[in-house]
């Protein structure tokens, strides 16, 4: 499989947001999701799983160029069976991919939503 596109919710400031139900994400090494044009520094996850077992979601290391901190490595961050974590936001000099997208794999299937934090808040 490949990864699904996974796009964002932006949070708007002096407003409300009801809450989105996410995407769907398969696990598995080249699979999971990927947020095209990310913002990395204005980037929050929610992933949930429900997959009956505790699993892995796995923030890619980024490319060099531009990510110059890439040799940092993957960010792995459990999230326990029926629970829901929060990451983020993220440094794209560790995380931006060299097509400017922002990468997540998990080792279960979990559903993601991504949100953006508005720049004039």
């Amino acid at each position: 499989m490949a990864r699904t596109a996974l796009p964002y919710s932006s949070l708007l400031p002096n407003s409300s947001l009801a809450d989105p139900a996410g995407t769907a994400l398969t696990s598995g090494a080249g699979n999971g999701g990927q947020i095209a044009k990310a913002a990395p520094e204005l980037t929050l996850l929610r992933l949930s799983n429900a997959s009956g077992g505790s699993g892995t979601a796995t923030i890619k290391a980024g490319a060099y160029p531009p990510a110059l901190a890439a040799g940092l490595g993957d960010l792995p961050v459990t999230v326990a069976n029926s629970a829901t974590q929060w990451i983020g936001p993220f440094e794209s000099g560790r995380f931006l991919q060299s097509d400017g997208s922002l990468v997540i794999e998990t080792s279960v299937a979990m559903t993601a939503t991504a949100f953006r934090v508005p720049r004039n808040t």
